[in-house]
């Protein structure tokens, strides 16, 4: 009896990690659209298209203050920006830009600061490991 409980629930939890992993990618590829059709609207002011080196393309929230770009990421993927980080390519408001990304572990008092403005309506009672991580983006001179 046991055994058909278990075997149920990992079922569900399949099934349940395979609907959430089909309606990411939609969402994200209904957003991306709408930013490359209307650069200039209200989803593109505050969201960009991120292409990573390997060809993966993420939309993500994004601030652009004095010639630098910051990104707050809350899946698993800013691993992809630690140490030496990443190239990466990004669409912001009709433009394509280079730029070189980072992720900041090592500076909390900054990375407040930034998302204080990246996002301001996070809750003050969301602890900062729930926050996400907080990428910079110094953008470069080539293009892809």
């Amino acid at each position: 009896m046991f055994k058909w409980i278990a075997l149920g629930i990992v079922l569900v939890l399949l099934l349940l990690v395979g609907y959430r992993a089909v309606t990411v990618d939609d969402v994200n590829a209904r957003v991306a659209q709408e930013i490359q059709a209307n650069p200039t609207g209200e989803r593109a002011q505050r969201t960009m298209l991120l292409t990573l080196a390997d060809g993966r393309t993420y939309p993500v929230n994004y601030l652009r203050e004095a010639g630098v770009v910051y990104m707050g990421i809350d899946g698993r993927w800013w691993r992809e920006f630690v140490g030496a980080g990443q190239s990466v390519q990004m669409f912001i408001q009709g433009e394509n830009q280079a730029g070189h990304a980072i992720t900041v572990l090592d500076k909390p008092e900054f990375t407040a600061d930034v998302f204080s403005r990246l996002r301001p309506t996070a809750p003050a009672w969301l602890p900062a490991w729930l926050n996400g991580k907080l990428v910079v983006i110094t953008r470069t001179d080539e293009t892809r």
